[in-house]
């Protein structure tokens, strides 16, 4: 797959306009897999966010990342869980900050559970 494929190029910088894409390529079943259960969520999204940290994203790119997911998320799939259902409420009703900072506490959230 060529660079311009990527989310993030040989330079560490984040494309947040390549997240819709990437999560288009996502087979229906993958993503099925990913929201069924809200711990495989986060266990997901800890591994994404290990990957950009080990491509040296730091934790603004790493929230502007999450922020993008969670839009798509929010326009495009129908909650599975009360977890998921919640998220999705906080985010329609929150102005641009605070789904920036919400953002920032997915990306928060899973990075404690790493340790």
């Amino acid at each position: 797959m060529s660079e311009k494929n990527h989310l993030v190029n040989k330079d560490s910088e984040l494309n947040v306009n390549k997240v819709d894409d990437t999560i288009d390529r996502m087979s229906e079943e993958r993503v099925d897999d990913i929201l069924a259960n809200f711990e495989d969520f986060k266990g997901y999204l800890a591994t994404r966010v290990q990957v950009g940290e080990k491509l040296g994203l730091n934790e603004e790119a790493l929230a502007q990342a999450a922020e993008k997911v969670a839009g798509y998320l929010a326009k495009k799939e129908e909650p599975k869980n009360r977890e998921e259902k919640l998220l999705q409420e906080l985010w329609l009703v929150g102005d641009k900050d605070q789904r920036h900072q919400l953002a920032h506490l997915l990306v928060r959230m899973v990075q404690t559970k790493e340790k």
